[in-house]
């Protein structure tokens, strides 16, 4: 289960095992190894700056696990509906260890169930889309050299001095000539091709750090994910137009591109609409409350967050977040027995449930996700 793959204008060669681990009669491979690398990545970031997104980490779990579960689901189902090919059983259709994923796929369903796990949990739904889109960037950055380890999700030929050969490229190619050949691409086996894998993983990473130093400058809630939406579809549209793996819609349209285009319009139109409802003010965030169901134990409580601009320190978001909770945690234990709590002024019958939900300043109320994705491994 090995590759040589060589770069031969650059004068690299690697010989790459695509198993990482034999364990009994189990093989634990690259592929799923860097996926989850990358998911692990993505946690990791989510967590630390939730306080800064208003956003609970706790509260958070039950999401993520509902998110990650159903993008896993739904970028394969995405893939097999649109795969020119049928499965011989049902447990080809379940078994991706050997690749066959497509990226919108994950996006539709970690956006659209984690969506609704989010309000199930009372987790402010823009915000968290917005922490969401910057780890989608990183998972897909990182994800995508298991494409290079599966030498799969690569281009037609190239002359450029990173153009990428292994016999798994020839024999992708050859058994393929013909039918890329009706789509009006014309290949040769023997030739180096595009590492598109490459390209993919160096436009999200450019992209998440791009997105990461707006994270203080953005105007709204639901900004950054609209900007994750634009970025990665644009070098999706270029990306996809060289692949040769692509799912189509017709003999010459590909799915992904086509996608990409409505992500694309859909998000402009959204951004431009954001951007105009919020007018001149600065963005304000509401600070996580820890645990609105404790502090609701004994009745209906009013909890009004203490708020701070978007701009602020990461530090004093953790800061003041911690305070806040723990001054209302204090005030729970004081409070009389079937009273509840209420942390502010009593300007109307606000309720937990409605202070927790996205903000009242956040553009289009939840913009959903892009639709649809494309081929092997996307």
């Amino acid at each position: 289960m090995t590759n040589l793959v060589t770069f031969p204008a650059l004068g690299w060669e690697f010989t790459v095992d695509r198993v990482l681990l034999h364990i009994g009669g189990f093989n634990l491979y690259w592929y799923g190894a860097l996926i989850a690398l990358g998911m692990v990545l993505a946690l990791v970031f989510a967590f630390h700056f939730a306080p800064d997104f208003g956003l609970d980490a706790d509260r958070m779990v039950d999401v993520i696990i509902v998110g990650t579960v159903m993008a896993i689901v739904c970028a394969r189902a995405y893939y097999v509906a649109f795969a020119p090919f049928e499965y011989d059983s049902l447990w080809d259709v379940l078994d991706i260890r050997q690749g066959g994923i497509a990226v919108y796929g994950s996006i539709i369903g970690a956006f659209v169930f984690g969506g609704l796990a989010a309000r199930w949990r009372k987790v402010p739904l823009l915000p968290l889309f917005d922490v969401t889109g910057l780890g989608f960037l990183i998972g897909q950055a990182v994800g995508r050299w298991g494409n290079f380890v599966n030498q799969e999700a690569f281009g037609t030929n190239t002359t450029l001095p990173w153009g990428m050969y292994s016999q798994a490229t020839h024999d992708y190619l050859a058994a393929t000539q013909a039918t890329l050949a009706a789509e009006g691409v014309l290949v040769d086996p023997n030739l180096p091709v595009h590492p598109t894998f490459l390209y993919e993983s160096l436009w999200c990473a450019l992209g998440f750090v791009l997105l990461a130093l707006r994270i203080k400058k953005r105007r709204f809630d639901g900004e950054l994910f609209l900007d994750y939406v634009i970025w990665y579809s644009i070098g999706r549209f270029f990306i996809e137009g060289v692949r040769t793996d692509a799912l189509m819609l017709t003999a010459t349209l590909r799915v992904s591109q086509v996608v990409a285009i409505a992500a694309i319009a859909v998000s402009l139109l959204l951004w431009a609409l954001g951007r105009r409802r919020q007018g001149t003010e600065p963005l304000t965030v509401p600070l996580a409350v820890a645990d609105i169901k404790k502090l609701s134990k004994d009745g209906p409580i009013a909890v009004f967050p203490d708020r701070l601009p978007a701009s602020a320190p990461h530090k004093e978001f953790v800061e003041k977040t911690k305070a806040m909770n723990e001054r209302l945690a204090a005030s729970a234990a004081d409070a009389p027995v079937g009273g509840g709590v209420t942390d502010a002024p009593q300007a109307d019958e606000t309720t937990a449930d409605e202070t927790d939900a996205p903000l009242a300043e956040t553009p289009a109320e939840d913009a959903a996700p892009a639709d649809t994705d494309t081929p092997k491994e996307d």
